[in-house]
């Protein structure tokens, strides 16, 4: 049995998608999520859904009985993600979990940037435990470009200067972790996943502007000053100073892997740049 935790979100959907595309029977498949009146489509797919909730140690153990290989994908509450995730990695381990992939960043072993910490700690725990793992350690996403928006206002802010970015696609993460789920001989591997092919963000937007036919410039600002301009919009200040640290780091490379690996695994070119905008325009 194949679980994957976060199953309702757009990573958890695809990797379940990707799954069922590479033959797994759906009956194989559980889908751990918070809430599952909002698993319906999973479970008309004959998907097992159960509740799980991170926060939660009590619901865990349950969700993960009779489960072989786990799936932890990353809490989107960047606030603290190692406390819950810790709760996850402890019930995997008494519950006998033999393989447990978890989605964590590009070169978390030394990695500087503020998203990395958690990551950091997580890994630790799992090696710490002992349970078999594969770590799958993403790069940037495409969508966390709003490519639609940057060509409807005319511009795409940042802190990266011109640091090169290996993003690839969810859909592409998606498949990689399918993959080290489905194929043999995957205990204790890390894997450095990004796109074949890394952009700065006057590319991106050059790529906008081409797509769209309208003019698009990145507004290059100080790490403070993109904090801020997110808080503005409405993101969260523990999120916003992550995200604004993560983009300046770009600078030094924190960002940018050519290992190659999410195109072996998934054995197929990632997403190209002009593939994601085309996606992001289309919505």
């Amino acid at each position: 049995m194949i679980a994957i935790t976060g199953a309702t979100g757009h990573l958890g959907q695809l990797t379940i998608a990707a799954l069922l595309e590479r033959g797994t029977p759906a009956s194989e498949i559980v889908a751990l999520v918070r809430d599952p009146a909002k698993a319906s489509a999973l479970a008309a797919k004959g998907v097992q859904i159960r509740q799980a909730d991170y926060t939660q140690p009590d619901t865990l153990d349950a969700a993960l009985q009779g489960i072989d290989k786990l799936l932890l994908i990353s809490s989107n509450d960047v606030a603290d993600r190692a406390t819950p995730q810790r709760n996850v990695v402890d019930a995997a381990q008494a519950t006998g979990v033999k393989l447990l992939a978890y989605t964590s960043i590009l070169r978390a072993d030394t990695a500087t940037m503020k998203l990395a910490a958690d990551h950091q700690d997580t890994e630790a725990a799992i090696r710490e435990l002992g349970i078999p793992f594969v770590f799958l350690r993403n790069s940037w996403y495409m969508e966390n470009y709003n490519v639609a928006q940057a060509a409807q206002y005319g511009t795409l802010p940042g802190s990266a200067g011109n640091g090169q970015i290996s993003a690839a696609s969810r859909a592409d993460y998606a498949a990689a972790a399918a993959a080290v789920l489905t194929l043999p001989d995957q205990e204790n591997t890390i894997y450095e996943l990004g796109g074949d092919t890394a952009f700065t963000l006057d590319e991106l937007v050059a790529e906008i502007a081409a797509q769209s036919g309208r003019p698009v410039t990145y507004q290059n600002l100080p790490e403070d000053a993109y904090a801020e301009m997110l808080m503005g919009f409405g993101v969260p200040a523990p999120l916003a100073l992550k995200l604004a640290d993560a983009d300046s780091n770009a600078q030094h490379g924190e960002l940018y892997t050519d290992s190659g690996d999410l195109s072996r695994l998934i054995g197929r070119p990632t997403t190209t740049l002009r593939g994601a905008v085309a996606a992001g325009l289309a919505g």
